[in-house]
C-alpha cells in the first residue's frame, strides 16, 4: 500500500464555516459503495454547524481536513442528529455486545464467550459485574472489571461510530490528499493522530472519505504514529439508517452486527443481569 504524505491545501488561520451551499448532482439519492440502502440524501444547503470537541487540536489541525469532517458529519445525519442520539447497541465480532446510553455515559457490556456481565457508570466508574449469573462484591476484582469494560468500550465504539469523533478530544486531524480506496473509490485522505486520549494514544489512522456521498469508505490503522504502514486497510461499508443517523457494519472479514438505536436504555439494563443485550 502507498504511504500518502501529506499534503496542505490551506494556511492555517480561524477556522469559521457557517454553512455551504452544495448543488445536488440529481434528485434521486444515492447509493453507498456495495450497500443495498440507497436512501442517502443530497441536500442542496446544509448546516455545517460541528463545533470540535474541548481539547480538540484546533491549532494543529488543516482547515481542508475539519471541512471534510464537518461534510462527513453533515452526511451521516447531521450534528444535532447525533447529539440527540441517546443510545446505541451492537455486536463486536460476536465476542460480546454493547449497549451504551450515550446521553447518561452508561454502557453494558454482555461478553458471549463467557458469562461475565459488566453494567458501567463511566462518569464515575462504578458498576456492577456479574459472574456466572452471580454478583461480585470484592472492591478490587470489580475495579480491574469495571476498568476492562472502558476499555472495550472505548475500542468497539471506535469501531462503529468513528466517524462521529472525527473533531474529538485529544484529535489533530490532517488533510493528506487524493486517493482511491481498495475498491476504487475517489476519496480524500484524513490522518487522525491523538494525544493523551484513549488507551493508546500512540495510534494513528488514516480515512477515506468519498469525495462525492461524504461517507468514510476505508480507514487504516497505524499501531504507532511513526510507523510507516498500517497494521491493516479494511473498509468502512453498507450504511444504513438507524433513528436519524448512519451507520456501518461492513469492516471486511470484521463485520459489526445487530446495531441498534433507541430513546432509552430497556429499564433495569444497568441495575440487574437480567434482562440481556
Amino acid at each position: 500500500m502507498t504511504v500518502l504524505k501529506k499534503k496542505r491545501m490551506i494556511n492555517k488561520s480561524s477556522f469559521i464555516v457557517l454553512a455551504i451551499v452544495l448543488i445536488a448532482a440529481c434528485s434521486s439519492p444515492k447509493k453507498s459503495q456495495n450497500s443495498e440502502y440507497t436512501d442517502i440524501p443530497d441536500p442542496v444547503v446544509v448546516d455545517l454547524y460541528n463545533e470540535p470537541a474541548a481539547g480538540f487540536n484546533m491549532e494543529g489541525s488543516d482547515q481542508t481536513a475539519m471541512l471534510i469532517a464537518d461534510k462527513s458529519m453533515v452526511a451521516m445525519g447531521g450534528r444535532s442528529a447525533w447529539d440527540k442520539t441517546n443510545v446505541i447497541s451492537w455486536n463486536f465480532f460476536g465476542a460480546r455486545k454493547l449497549l451504551w446510553d450515550k446521553k447518561n455515559n452508561r454502557v453494558r457490556v454482555d461478553y458471549l464467550k463467557e458469562d461475565l456481565s459488566i453494567s458501567l457508570n463511566m462518569n464515575e466508574m462504578s458498576g456492577k459485574v456479574w459472574i456466572n449469573g452471580q454478583e461480585i462484591s470484592n472492591e478490587d476484582s470489580l475495579a480491574g472489571y469495571l476498568a476492562d469494560a472502558k476499555s472495550a468500550w472505548i475500542n468497539d465504539s471506535y469501531w462503529l461510530v468513528m466517524p462521529f469523533k472525527l473533531k474529538d478530544s485529544g484529535v489533530t486531524l490532517e488533510y493528506y490528499g487524493e486517493d482511491n480506496t481498495e475498491a476504487g473509490v475517489k476519496a480524500d485522505v484524513l490522518r487522525l493522530t491523538f494525544e493523551g486520549v484513549g488507551d493508546t494514544p500512540h495510534n494513528a489512522y488514516h480515512v477515506w472519505v468519498d469525495v462525492d456521498d461524504r461517507l468514510i469508505k476505508q480507514w487504516a490503522w497505524y499501531a504507532d504514529a511513526l510507523d510507516q504502514n498500517p497494521r491493516f486497510v479494511r473498509p468502512w461499508e453498507d450504511y444504513r439508517p438507524y433513528g436519524d443517523i448512519l451507520l456501518s457494519g461492513e469492516r471486511g472479514d470484521r463485520d459489526i452486527t445487530d446495531i441498534g438505536v433507541m430513546e432509552a436504555a430497556p429499564e433495569g439494563i444497568f441495575e440487574n443481569l437480567s434482562p440481556k443485550i
